[in-house]
């Protein structure tokens, strides 16, 4: 009987030794493993993509992500190292038993960029399936693993300012909201015309069509140009 047990620790023993290196060389295959093993449950298929997202303007760099509280955040550190960890005093606290309790950190270099650290972790660090030995310079769309974590990371450097949407469009995304909105830009067309060539009568009529009252009421969001751009293609529309 002890000779058994003594044969099934070894072969344990063995078992863990094989995992083990298959961990440390072959991560991405393990990955791929698990994701497979997590679509046939679909609790955890359901699970959110987490991601640790790297962002430098002109005022403030900082971190969003949502490792922390599983909702997102933006972090913001004076030093510009965010440290990881099941330590309750780390910027990203993660609560996972194969994680240390200072792990790893991300840091920003001026001029240079983010970096991974790892802090002689019990279970490693590994960046795109190869360990973390030395700071690493962190690219954007980067895999991270830590522990049973993982996690991607994006970085933001650029910031385009889009053009304004053009007015057509946004008539179209106020008037789903409000009514009073909606009798003016579908005023019906078979209606008898009622704007005549003196500018004048024009404001008469407007005004005894009640349509300004209603016009006052729409949505706080148009500016005093866009309401003013909607008038003057009201009075400039052409009805037969």
């Amino acid at each position: 009987m002890t000779d058994f047990a003594q044969m099934e620790i070894e072969r344990r023993l063995t078992l863990y030794q094989v995992f083990l290196k298959l961990y440390e060389h072959h991560s991405d295959l393990l990955d791929e493993i698990l994701q497979l093993e997590n679509l046939s449950q679909p609790s955890l298929a359901r699970g959110k993509a987490c991601y640790i997202h790297g962002v430098v303007n002109s005022s403030a760099v900082y971190l969003m992500t949502n490792l922390c509280d599983n909702q997102t955040q933006s972090l913001r550190q004076p030093q510009q190292i965010w440290t990881i960890g099941r330590n309750r005093s780390s910027g990203i606290c993660i609560v996972d038993s194969y994680m240390s309790r200072r792990h790893a950190a991300i840091q920003y270099i001026n001029d240079q960029g983010f970096y991974f650290i790892d802090f002689n972790s019990t279970n490693g660090s590994f960046v795109n399936g190869d360990r973390a030995f030395g700071p690493i310079k962190l690219k954007d769309g980067d895999r991270i693993r830590l522990g049973s974590m993982t996690f991607d990371f994006f970085m933001d450097s650029t910031c385009r300012v889009l053009p304004t949407v053009a007015i057509e469009l946004l008539m179209q995304l106020r008037h789903q909201k409000k009514d009073n909105l909606v009798e003016i830009l579908n005023y019906p067309r078979n209606r008898p015309k009622l704007l005549t060539e003196k500018p004048d009568d024009n404001s008469e009529i407007f005004r005894n069509s009640r349509i300004v009252e209603k016009f006052e009421d729409c949505d706080d969001n148009f500016s005093s140009e866009q309401k003013s751009e909607i008038l003057d293609r009201f009075f400039s529309r052409q009805i037969p």
